[in-house]
């Protein structure tokens, strides 16, 4: 719009036509209502009308302690006006009260209002609008819903990964000790495990989709790419990939720590484990490792923190796994940005997916599975 189109305002409000303000009050869609020295209510606009109920026919000339659900609350209210420490003496800001409407229901509200007076300093009355809390209430109760939801699903996937990957050392010890025939008994059995697993993190999944409103945090700088952590196994998967790695598990759950630790030792890797960042750190003050694979989300350091510090150090190269592709601090894309390669979304994370981000973090050569 060039400037010589643009709409003109007057400068002070006085310049106004008498009815424009009043216009626009009663067309709000929050509670606005003024009342007379006396407290009769000589004001009620279409936001009132909408949110109590009464028409201004009914409501008008009537006492303004009607619309509270005592009259204590009212003088509460008043008194609030008459303080200092609501944006007063004379007014409130974003006070919090409770209105009750025609059909005897609460309302909770935040008042902002003024006490009103006249040339010579007599008060007249006051006037107040009032917003209706009961959307913001219910937004901020459904994020500390999904703050609880997201909570929880954490502590759920840590035992699965735990039970995945002892499924997978299972799986292991069934192959080279059973015989044929009782080897595909057993994999069938181990196979329904997963199916099962794997719905419980389906469950997971929906429910962080949902308190997330549908959106993963990472996708805007992971390529909106998902890794299917469950994938069926192979039955000639390459063994023993990882023979002579010596590897750091950092988390503060022991069991995730154990589990991954059986997992990688199965594969032939010297593996010690930390139950935490810093714990992490004194152990690389005593000796070296090949890799660093750790959690995103722990009590003392997160993984960024302890990314920097190993980088700090030296090119030992850190895998860090988070979940639910979720990465609420921004973890994994401040480590992204310093340089980090290494990323396991979703937990629990796929063994094999485990192993071949190890691999390929360690530049180890990628082996013929047995049979090809």
């Amino acid at each position: 719009m060039s400037q010589s189109s643009a709409p003109r305002f007057p400068e002070t409000l006085d310049k106004f036509p008498p009815h424009f303000l009043e216009q626009l009050i009663e067309s709000s869609p929050d509670i606005v209502i003024a009342v007379d020295r006396s407290g009769a209510i000589v004001f009620y606009n279409d936001g009132a009308e909408k949110n109590l109920g009464y028409t201004a026919a009914e409501i008008l000339g009537r006492p303004v302690t009607e619309l509270y659900p005592t009259l204590a609350e009212a003088r509460r209210v008043m008194e609030a006006m008459r303080s200092e420490h609501w944006g007063g003496p004379g007014k409130v800001k974003s006070f919090e009260t409770v209105f009750t409407d025609r059909w005897g229901q609460l309302l909770p509200v935040a008042i902002s209002g003024s006490i009103l007076y006249d040339n010579a300093g007599l008060e007249i009355g006051s006037i107040g609008f009032a917003k209706d809390l009961r959307d913001i209430r219910r937004t901020d109760r459904l994020a500390t819903l999904g703050e609880v939801a997201v909570a929880v699903c954490h502590e759920i996937n840590n035992p699965l990964e735990v039970i995945l990957n002892q499924i997978e050392l299972l799986d292991s010890y069934v192959r080279d000790t059973a015989s044929d025939e009782r080897a595909v008994v057993e994999e069938d059995r181990i196979e329904a495990v997963r199916r099962e697993v794997g719905k419980i993190q389906a469950i997971i999944n929906r429910l962080v989709v949902m308190a997330r409103g549908g959106a993963y945090g990472t996708r805007e700088y992971h390529g909106g790419t998902q890794m299917t952590d469950l994938a069926p196994r192979s039955a000639n998967r390459p063994r023993r990939t990882l023979t002579g790695l010596r590897v750091l598990v950092v988390d503060d759950d022991l069991g995730v720590c154990q589990s991954v630790r059986d997992l990688l030792a199965e594969e032939g890797c010297d593996v010690i484990t930390a139950n935490g960042g810093l714990e992490a750190l004194k152990l690389l003050d005593r000796t070296t490792v090949d890799v660093v694979v750790s959690d995103v989300v722990m009590p003392d350091l997160d993984g960024y923190d302890l990314f920097m510090e190993v980088k700090r150090r030296g090119c030992t190269p850190v895998l860090l796994m988070t979940g639910y592709y979720y990465d609420r601090d921004h973890v994994i894309k401040r480590s992204r940005l310093e340089g980090l390669e290494g990323v396991l979304f979703k937990k629990p994370v796929d063994p094999e997916r485990l192993k071949a981000m190890i691999r390929e973090l360690c530049q180890r050569p990628v082996p013929q599975a047995a049979g090809s």
